[in-house]
């Protein structure tokens, strides 16, 4: 077996294969083939263990269609695949390299087998006395160019190939470097709207959230200095505000980073103001209360976290 495929190599090239389309053995053997112009083709003892032994890591499955196993390429192995998509490129390209040099060891042949092909036909001459027969040297003449011209186009396809090569695994790195950009890009877009989501939303759920912990003494205050009559109701309130924010929310335990604990907090006190909204309503009275309760409680929360 070439080189090119040591190491486990020729493992990765079957996955690649069988990413395209189900296929059997002797169709792997025969891709395998046409891929190395012909200059090589693995035997069925090398190609079919490699399968089985896919086959039994879960990488690919089979099925039998007239007598023959049909393997297809599973979701793990297409995993593995695209986790090495840059080593399947430098793959393909050290094929194209090793055709070239089996292309160069073909054509010394052909030089070396035409030389001997000439010494040997001056030789017989010479033993012979007698001139070669035109029809033989014709047939040898034609024979020799026959042989150089398959090589001189086994070495132009296989220089097609490298060139195609180099460019497909050069796009296969772009590819992945524009894609890394793009999602490091998106990371950062996600980032910043957060960020600015937060700080916009950052003041009024801290009130809300200095309404509920007990910020209802406050909005007591402002409540008699507004409504009067409304104060005695506050101040109540404010004292149940207090008692409920002793025992509130204890089944959220405390990580370590405050910021989230605080957004939790957030997110269990406006769920539960909007349960007592949706089960209780809303009147306007209740709605005016609340906001002087809000706006108390807001001063308070917003006043602790900025020192």
């Amino acid at each position: 077996m070439p080189p090119v495929f040591a190491h486990g190599r020729l493992r990765l090239y079957l996955l690649g294969l069988l990413d395209g389309a189900p296929r059997h053995g002797y169709e792997v053997i025969r891709l395998l083939e046409e891929r190395f112009q012909g200059l090589y083709a693995p035997s069925a003892g090398t190609v079919y263990p490699r399968l089985a032994k896919l086959e039994a890591e879960g990488l690919v499955t089979y099925a039998t269609e007239g007598g023959r196993k049909v393997y297809s390429i599973t979701e793990a192995g297409r995993a593995e695949l695209a986790d090495r998509r840059g080593e399947l490129a430098d793959l393909e390209l050290e094929i194209r390299d090793s055709v070239s040099e089996l292309a160069a060891e073909i054509r010394a042949d052909v030089r070396g087998a035409a030389g001997d092909l000439r010494r040997e036909m001056r030789a017989a001459a010479s033993a012979t006395a007698t001139p070669v027969e035109d029809a033989s040297w014709a047939a040898a003449k034609e024979e020799l160019r026959k042989a150089k011209h398959e090589w001189k186009e086994q070495a132009r396809r296989a220089k097609d190939e490298s060139r195609r090569a180099r460019e497909e695994a050069q796009q296969a790195r772009r590819q992945a470097k524009e894609a890394q950009e793009r999602a490091r890009e998106e990371v950062q877009r996600i980032a910043a709207q957060f960020q600015e989501q937060f700080a916009k939303s950052g003041g009024m759920l801290g009130s809300l959230a200095g309404a509920w912990l007990g910020g209802g003494s406050a909005g007591a205050g402002s409540g008699g200095s507004a409504t009067g009559a409304g104060g005695a109701a506050n101040a109540t309130s404010a004292t149940a505000s207090a008692a409920a924010g002793s025992d509130w929310a204890e089944d959220l335990a405390p990580t370590a980073d405050p910021a989230r604990d605080l957004d939790r907090l957030l997110d269990r006190f406006r769920d539960d103001v909007r349960d007592a909204a949706r089960d209780h309503g809303v009147s306007p009275a209740q709605l005016a209360e609340a906001r002087a309760h809000l706006a108390a409680a807001a001063a308070r929360v917003t006043g602790t976290l900025r020192g």
